[in-house]
């Protein structure tokens, strides 16, 4: 059995001090849900975030990284750098990320085999664009990032990954969510590929979140689904009812 998990992605919220207030505030509900915790903070409120959540099982995560260990990049973050912090978890690929920041599908790779290498746990970030999907070219978007996210990956690896369908026309404020069937439907479509690329056995126990307005109304049914194990909260995770999320199912 997979066991579920819900990241939060708290994006550019959060100073030190409000970080740990929020988990200080928070921390005995986020723990006791029978569900992998992960809060995914901005660099800067990274250390405050691990103290307040020490002990409590709670998982802190980054939001993004740099595929090189060191070097002439400033501003970046390495894998090494994050893991040196006793950090967990990083998002790699989101969709802001790649629209707004030049991401590509290949630096998403060369980002995951540098997280695995290093000891992370990636959370891979794939989905289509309204437009794509109006052109029923979902399945098609999903397969090529999938089979580029996961080049040189070795299947015994699979179960260190995260892979996380956030619809980008589902991001946002003001943004609806996907439909139940549509948000099941796409992650069969990543699981099938997956097992296709790595095997039916890496397929079966990688977990597969979704993302993309998920709040306390429609986590229970989302999280229901037989090939979605959680998900990838944005603007809810910054809110006492990012409680409830966590609680669904």
């Amino acid at each position: 059995m997979r066991k579920r998990l819900v990241a939060g992605n708290w994006k550019m919220n959060f100073t030190p001090s409000t970080a740990r207030d929020f988990i200080n505030a928070n921390k005995q509900n986020l723990a006791s849900a029978d569900a992998d915790v992960v809060l995914c903070v901005p660099y800067i409120s990274l250390q405050a975030a691990m103290d307040a959540a020490e002990g409590s099982g709670i998982k802190i995560g980054a939001q993004n990284m740099h595929y090189m260990d060191k070097g002439e990049y400033t501003g970046e973050i390495s894998a090494e750098m994050l893991a040196a912090m006793g950090v967990t978890h990083v998002i790699i690929g989101h969709s802001e990320r790649r629209e707004r920041f030049s991401e590509t599908d290949t630096t998403v790779n060369l980002k995951l085999l540098k997280a695995l290498e290093h000891g992370l746990t990636p959370i891979i970030c794939v989905g289509e664009s309204k437009r794509q999907r109006n052109e029923e070219r979902t399945s098609a978007v999903l397969r090529k990032q999938i089979n580029f996210a996961l080049d040189e990956v070795q299947a015994a690896d699979m179960g260190k990954i995260i892979i996380a369908y956030e619809p980008i026309w589902a991001i946002g404020k003001g943004a609806q969510p996907a439909t139940i069937e549509q948000a099941e439907e796409a992650c069969a479509i990543v699981r099938k590929q997956v097992a296709k690329l790595k095997g039916d056995s890496a397929a079966e126990y990688v977990r597969i979140l979704y993302g993309g307005s998920v709040n306390p109304a429609n986590a229970k049914e989302l999280f229901a689904q037989p090939n979605i194990d959680g998900g990838l909260v944005g603007g809810a995770s910054t809110q006492p009812t990012f409680n409830q999320v966590i609680h669904c199912g």
